[in-house]
C-alpha cells in the first residue's frame, strides 16, 4: 500500500478535482440531463399515441439514469446525497430507483493507514493501545465519513467507528453553491417551487455534519427521550461511547442488522413468502415503529433524526428497528412544530379550511391558478407532509404533470420546514418500497392533538369534540 501523509490528503485530493473542474463537470452534465428531458418533452408533444410517448419516456429515463449515476458516482460528496433523494420509488423514474438504489453506501473509502492517523491523532494513543480488533474493510462508505467495525481493548461486545473523509468538506460547498445556481435556473423555466430555500437548509445541515461531537449529543438525547416516553423504545439508537468522540470521530455501540432494502431478499432466504401474510406483518410492525418514533420527535420534542434514507436503517432480531447516523438532527422553532401539529390534523381530517389557515401559520406562500384552491391546497399538503397514496397511484412524483404543483406555485418554503419535507418523502419512499400504503398523518393525529393540548393550542372540549367525529367516521367508512 502507498504510504500517505494525513497532512497532504486534502491536497491530493484537490489535486485530482479542483474546484473549477468540479463545477465545470456538474454543468456540463447537468445541462445534458435537463436538454435531454427538453428534447424529449418537444417529440413526445408531436406524438398522439399514448404508448408511445409512454416509451419514448422510458427510454429518455433509461438514458438519463445512466448519465445521472455517472455524476453521482464519479463526482461524489453532495452528489452522493443527492442519490439517496433521488434513488426512491414515489421520487423518481423507475429506472433512476434502480440504479441510484446501488449508490447507497458506496463512497471512496479513505485508506486504513489513514483512519489509524486519524484514531490515534483524535484519541491521543496509539492504535494498538486503543483497539483489540478492527476490521481494515469498511462496513460502508458515505460522502462524509466511514465506518470500521472493531472491538475495544478489554470490552466485550464490538463497536462501530465512524471516521471522517478528510477535505471533503470543502468539496461538499462547492457542490451545493453549483446546486444553488442550478435550482435558481429551474424555478425560473419549470418548477414552481421555492427549491433555494431548501438548498439553503441543505448547506446549513451539512455543515453541521462535519461536528461528530454534535452528532453524539443528539444520538443520546433522541435515546433518552425514546426511554423516558415509551416503555420500550420504538426504535434502536446506538449508545456512545464515553471519552471516544471529537469532531472527526465517534465510536458507539455496533448494532447488528439487515439494511432495510435487503428486507424481503432475507425473509425470501428464510423461506418466507415476501408478499405473504408473515411478511406484511413484519413490514407493518417495521413502519408503525418508524412512524411511532418520528411522530414523537417532530411533534412531541420538535427535535428529530432528519436523514432516514434506506441506508440508516436496519431491521434487527424480532422486526426491531435501528435507526443511525444523527448527523442530519433538525430543533424545530416552537411555532413551526405547533403549526406542523395543526397541518397534521388538518391532512388526517382533510379539513380544508384548516389546511388554508395551517400554510398562513407556517409561512408557506402560494399562488393558485385552479379553481378549487382549497382542494388543491389539501392535495398539495398530501404529497408533501404526508406518506398515502391516493387510490390507484403506485408511484407519486411532487413534479409529475398531475401535480397540484402545477396548479399551486408555492412561492416561499420556510428553510426550517425543508428537513420534516425531506423525512417525510423519504418514510414515504420507504413505504412504497415495503408495498404498504399508509397515512402516518392518520397514525400521528393523537400526537399532534397532545402537542396542540399541552401547548393550549387546543381545549379539552374540542379534544372530545374531535374524538367523536372521529368514531363517526370511522363507522361511517
Amino acid at each position: 500500500m502507498a504510504s500517505w501523509d494525513l497532512r497532504e490528503l486534502p491536497q491530493k485530493l484537490s489535486a485530482h478535482l479542483t474546484p473549477w473542474s468540479r463545477s465545470i463537470q456538474f454543468w456540463v452534465r447537468a445541462a445534458d440531463i435537463y436538454s435531454g428531458y427538453k428534447a424529449c418533452q418537444l417529440r413526445t408533444a408531436f406524438v398522439r399515441d399514448a404508448e408511445k410517448r409512454d416509451a419514448m419516456w422510458e427510454r429518455q429515463h433509461e438514458v438519463a439514469a445512466e448519465k445521472m449515476f455517472s455524476l453521482c458516482s464519479e463526482l461524489g460528496g453532495l452528489f452522493l446525497k443527492a442519490a439517496q433523494i433521488l434513488g426512491k420509488p414515489d421520487l423518481a423514474p423507475a429506472a433512476w430507483v434502480r440504479r441510484l438504489v446501488t449508490l447507497c453506501d458506496r463512497a471512496p473509502a479513505t485508506p486504513i493507514k489513514v483512519v489509524e492517523q486519524i484514531l490515534e491523532k483524535e484519541l491521543g494513543k496509539s492504535f494498538g493501545e486503543i483497539f483489540e480488533q478492527f476490521d481494515p474493510e469498511p462496513v460502508g462508505s458515505a460522502s462524509i465519513a466511514q465506518v470500521h467495525r472493531a472491538r475495544v481493548k478489554c470490552a466485550k461486545t464490538d463497536v462501530a467507528v465512524k471516521v471522517q473523509h478528510p477535505g471533503v468538506q470543502h468539496l461538499m460547498m462547492i457542490d451545493i453553491h453549483n446546486l444553488q445556481a442550478f435550482v435558481l435556473f429551474l424555478q425560473k423555466t419549470d418548477i414552481k417551487f421555492d427549491l433555494f430555500s431548501l438548498t439553503k437548509e441543505v448547506e446549513k445541515q451539512v455543515g453541521y455534519e462535519f461536528d461528530f461531537l454534535r452528532e453524539a449529543e443528539a444520538m443520546e438525547r433522541i435515546r433518552q427521550s425514546f426511554c423516558t416516553n415509551n416503555k420500550k423504545s420504538p426504535v434502536l439508537v446506538p449508545r456512545v461511547m464515553p471519552g471516544m468522540v471529537s469532531r472527526k470521530i465517534l465510536v458507539m455501540e455496533f448494532i447488528n442488522g439487515i439494511p432495510i432494502m435487503n428486507l424481503s431478499n432475507e425473509i425470501a432466504k428464510r423461506g418466507i413468502d415476501p408478499g405473504g401474510k408473515i411478511a406484511a406483518m413484519a413490514k407493518q410492525k417495521i413502519l408503525k415503529n418508524l412512524t411511532l418514533a418520528y411522530g414523537q420527535m417532530i411533534l412531541k420534542d420538535g427535535f428529530f433524526h432528519a436523514d432516514p434514507h434506506p441506508g440508516n436503517i436496519l431491521i434487527c432480531k424480532d422486526s426491531e428497528v435501528a435507526l443511525l447516523d444523527y448527523g442530519q438532527v433538525k430543533q424545530l422553532p416552537n411555532d413551526l412544530r405547533l403549526g406542523y401539529a395543526n397541518l397534521i390534523l388538518a391532512v388526517a381530517d382533510n379539513d380544508l379550511s384548516r389546511v388554508a389557515q395551517s400554510y398562513k401559520e407556517l409561512g408557506i406562500e402560494t399562488l393558485a391558478t385552479c379553481v378549487n384552491v382549497q382542494q388543491e391546497l389539501l392535495q398539495l399538503a398530501q404529497r408533501m407532509f404526508d406518506t398515502k397514496l391516493p387510490p390507484g397511484v403506485t408511484v407519486m412524483t411532487p413534479f409529475s404533470e398531475e401535480s397540484s404543483l402545477k396548479k399551486v406555485a408555492v412561492r416561499n418554503f420556510p428553510e426550517e420546514l425543508f428537513s420534516v419535507l425531506r423525512t417525510m418523502q423519504l418514510l414515504r419512499g420507504l413505504s412504497v418500497g415495503l408495498g404498504i400504503n399508509y397515512s402516518c398523518a392518520e397514525q400521528w393525529r393523537p400526537i399532534a392533538e397532545e402537542a396542540l393540548c399541552r401547548a393550549g393550542r387546543l381545549k379539552a372540549e374540542d379534544l372530545k369534540a374531535r374524538k367523536r367525529g372521529f368514531f363517526r367516521r370511522i363507522f361511517r367508512r
